[in-house]
């Protein structure tokens, strides 16, 4: 399954090879992809900075006017070959929920029961998918009655209006006053559903080559990654609550020295997608080093191998 990838193949990390821990360790460097669902090869949504501690941040351009996921799939496996010492996050959900009744898709008997598996079925169905999209997964005619589409409610989406949550979705609504979406919802400008299913066909892709926290036990070196919202430093930065979207170098200079880190190099577009990168990369230098988001109160084993935990929640 790495089509995508032109050269040598890194060598898979061993799970056997490291204590069955998740604990914290020091990087040398950090980088945020901002990340999107949609159904084209080269996404507008997606952008990537990067970060080293106390300096500025940098965006990453593409080669092409803007990202392929499959772009992506090959410099994260360039990552891994070259055993960066990198803490990477993806702005999306890394699993959906199951703790609220014990199953991803509570009455379908082929449910997953953890996160990598979730992500090896959503990579199945949507093997004739291009460009890494997952449209195929939520057409299923089981799947789809777990979902809110547009224009139709699938009669398994959920009680609440909102859908159901994560455990790491409500306790991010009391800790940061955030109102995320269910990821089961794929309607709206701001829903992270399609982020998500596009998010979980590259994460297995990666499997056995960059280890995924809190899934994976710690590796001693090379890259790691994570999930995060990039709600939580617009938090950190002090933003106004309902304006967290950036859309120029002042506010963005702003931003990044509420979380003292030095301003970057002026960028071609200040759209929302560059600056968050920009941001949540500065932010992530700094939130890497508090032990407490490496061990989140509430982040049962059972949770950490299903739901998983956005980085930053403790």
């Amino acid at each position: 399954k790495q089509q995508n990838w032109a050269g040598p193949l890194p060598r898979p990390f061993l799970l056997a090879h490291y204590p069955p821990d998740r604990r914290m360790r020091t990087f040398g460097e950090f980088s945020v992809f901002d990340w999107s669902g949609q159904n084209v090869e080269r996404p507008k949504g997606i952008a990537l900075a990067s970060c080293r501690p106390n300096t500025a941040p940098q965006l990453h351009r593409p080669a092409s006017s803007h990202w392929s996921r499959a772009d992506v799939l090959h410099w994260l496996l360039t990552q891994a070959d070259r055993q960066s010492d990198m803490l990477i996050g993806f702005d999306l959900s890394m699993g959906f929920p199951f703790a609220d009744t014990g199953a991803f898709f509570p009455g379908w008997d082929e449910s997953p029961h953890s996160a990598p598996a979730l992500w090896e079925l959503v990579d199945q169905l949507c093997a004739l998918d291009p460009y890494l999209s997952a449209s195929s997964f939520v057409a299923h005619p089981e799947l789809a009655r777990y979902f809110r589409h547009q224009g139709q409610l699938g009669d398994r989406y959920g009680a609440e209006k909102s859908g159901r949550l994560r455990i790491v979705e409500r306790e991010s609504r009391m800790q940061i006053s955030a109102r995320p979406y269910s990821c089961l919802n794929l309607v709206g400008a701001a829903q992270v559903g399609k982020s998500s299913l596009t998010g979980m066909r590259l994460l297995h892709r990666l499997r056995g080559i960059i280890p995924v926290w809190p899934f994976d036990p710690m590796p001693a070196s090379g890259p790691v990654i994570v999930e995060i919202y990039t709600s939580i430093a617009a938090n950190a930065a002090q933003l106004a609550k309902g304006r967290s979207k950036i859309r120029d170098q002042s506010a963005l200079n702003t931003a990044l020295a509420n979380l003292n880190c030095p301003a970057p190099a002026p960028i071609n577009r200040y759209d929302d997608h560059s600056t968050d990168a920009l941001l949540t990369a500065a932010w992530l230098a700094k939130a890497a080093t508090n032990p407490q988001f490496w061990q989140p109160k509430l982040m049962s084993h059972k949770i950490a191998q299903t739901e998983g935990w956005t980085f930053g929640i403790s």
